[in-house]
């Protein structure tokens, strides 16, 4: 991977939504990150394999980002995770991987910027708190696309 290059964290939906043929290109392996949560989220596709060498684990890094997110929102907030319903499990977790792989890149030269990929309102709005990036799954696959050409 070169200097400066954009990585992309994916949410359940966005996988979906971009199709499986896509999630095999040269451009999504080299790119992507699954948080573990997506991944659990994602258990039943059939590219699991595939899809669990692209994890982003769930580090102590990560776990002190997710508390950092979760103290950004209110407690009676269930619009980014909803617990009763079993709801957003992963949104969370996605920020806080950004913010992670952010923070590493600062630590170098050259680095990667890192962006969601989802279109869930919730966690468009704090990722934007947290100063974080975030395109549609549309604008994803029409990258990947692109870098097919």
């Amino acid at each position: 991977m070169s200097c400066n290059e954009t990585r992309f964290l994916v949410d359940t939906n966005a996988l979906s939504k971009i199709g499986r043929h896509r999630r095999t290109t040269e451009f999504f392996l080299n790119r992507a990150a699954l948080p573990s949560e997506v991944l659990h989220e994602a258990s039943k596709s059939p590219d699991i394999e595939t899809l669990q060498t692209l994890e982003f684990e769930t580090t102590p890094a990560v776990l002190r980002a997710l508390r950092e997110v979760m103290d950004a929102v209110a407690v009676e907030d269930s619009t980014l995770l909803d617990l009763y319903r079993n709801q957003g499990g992963a949104d969370p977790l996605m920020i806080a991987c950004a913010l992670v792989g952010r923070n590493e890149t600062r630590q170098r030269l050259f680095g990667e910027e890192w962006l969601i990929v989802t279109e869930d309102k919730a966690v468009c709005t704090l990722a934007g708190r947290f100063g974080i990036n975030v395109v549609t799954p549309g604008e994803f696959a029409r990258q990947i696309d692109e870098a097919a050409l």
